[in-house]
């Protein structure tokens, strides 16, 4: 869910493009010798919308036709692929505008061209809003599909669109904003400017003929910059951002859905880890629910410093709910669909990709699955990382925060002609 670009309204044009591109060039270079902070790494995974890892694409792990098909697959004649069915005609509503020779994704090879995937989608296209059963289903990725082996194993975490109760107005119960994108937040693609650095996106402001890094989450917060979409406890709030997307639940009942509009360009810093780091909390109870707990334990005392130590701030969009049993976007654009969405590292995957996984889950050890590639997340890096959406509501959000599989197996289905010519 790429940030929408915003001008810098206070210069007149032909000024504007010759500061965005000295800004950005400088920008690029400083950016080229910076090394990621171990620090930053989150145990509590950012939002969904988050832009994608930075860097070069690197080139995919090597994949290899996994002898005798689908029968050699342990666990998929368990699997329920309804779900994934759905999600990938989903997919495919994006995919079937896009030319031919395109690529599925300049940066997965293996995911060969949109031609590739024209015949499955056609069929998908017909099957799936019929409504079939689990084994018709799974029976049209065994008819379009082979099953590739991907690579290493790899972590599997989850994430999940949370309600959050509001106010239309500040109180002292519901005294944090979930706040829109402010019009002085500008973002651009290095790319457009060094040859190598596509996808590189840099955010910031201008300020006095200078381009600076954009505020950090208490500037924004003291200075009160994006306007204010509704109001909601500030524990909850926090944890929107981290998720990416969420249920507004007013007073009265009605709904509304917040997206991910833009973040601040600041580094993701895990208020986990910091826990972890200070001896607050154990490796091994960092959930989502044990640092929720820790924080409402101690009050706004303990958790406004904590909060300001994680710079980077998400901004948000409104929309209408028009169908609560829809999903939010994921970064392709298709509505999520529950436990048949993953996140995935765009540098490694195309979007609407199948792939069978079978990993540990919250109360289902050795659970095998079939999910899509239909999803971006900051902290989704590498080839066989994935963040599974489990829903909405409480009763996701607990399985979500729980899920932490190191050891996930991974499967990618590709189209029969273009698997045979892996080989």
């Amino acid at each position: 869910m790429s940030p929408a670009e915003t001008p810098i309204g206070a210069y007149p044009r032909s000024r504007r493009l010759s500061l965005a591109l000295v800004c950005l060039i400088s920008l690029a270079l400083s950016a080229c010798g910076s090394t990621p902070d171990p620090a930053a790494t989150p145990t509590v995974r950012p939002a969904s919308a988050a832009a994608p890892p930075r860097g070069p694409a690197p080139q995919p792990a090597p994949a290899r036709i996994e002898r005798g098909g689908f029968e050699r697959l342990s666990g998929w004649r368990d699997v329920d692929a309804r779900g994934a069915l759905n999600a990938f005609y989903e997919s495919c509503r994006r995919i079937e505008a896009r030319p031919d020779a395109a690529p599925m994704s300049p940066s997965a090879a293996y995911a060969g061209r949109v031609a590739d995937w024209r015949d499955a989608c056609l069929e998908a296209a017909f099957l799936a809003p019929a409504g079939p059963d689990a084994a018709s289903a799974r029976a049209f990725f065994e008819r379009n599909f082979q099953p590739v082996r991907w690579g290493p194993t790899g972590r599997l975490t989850g994430y999940y669109e949370p309600y959050l109760e509001v106010r239309d107005r500040p109180d002292p119960e519901f005294s944090m904003a979930i706040r829109a994108r402010p019009g002085d937040l500008l973002t651009g693609d290095l790319g457009q400017f060094i040859a190598g650095l596509e996808g590189q996106r840099v955010m910031g402001r201008a300020a006095e003929q200078r381009f600076e890094p954009y505020r950090s989450r208490a500037e924004i917060e003291a200075l009160n910059l994006g306007v204010p979409l509704a109001w909601g406890r500030p524990i909850d709030v926090f944890f929107l951002q981290i998720q990416g997307s969420g249920r507004l639940i007013y007073p009265d009942g009605g709904q509304a859905r917040v997206r991910f509009a833009a973040h601040n360009g600041r580094p993701y810093v895990s208020i986990g880890r910091i826990l972890i780091d200070r001896g607050e909390l154990s490796p091994h109870n960092a959930s989502k629910q044990d640092i929720q707990d820790w924080l409402r334990a101690r009050g706004p005392a303990a958790w406004r410093p904590l909060f300001d130590e994680n710079p980077r701030y998400v901004f948000f969009s409104l929309d209408v709910l028009e169908d609560p049993n829809l999903g939010p976007s994921g970064a392709q654009g298709a509505p999520l669909t529950p436990m048949a969405s993953i996140a995935v590292d765009p540098r490694h995957h195309a979007w609407g990709v199948p792939i069978f996984l079978t990993a540990d889950l919250p109360g289902e050890p050795g659970w095998t699955g079939l999910v899509v590639s239909q999803d971006a997340g900051g902290a989704i890096t590498g080839s066989a990382r994935g963040d599974l959406f489990y829903g909405w509501g409480d009763a996701a959000g607990e399985r979500a925060g729980r899920q932490n599989d190191p050891d996930a197996r991974w499967v990618v289905l590709l189209p029969n002609a273009l698997a045979a010519r892996i080989n």
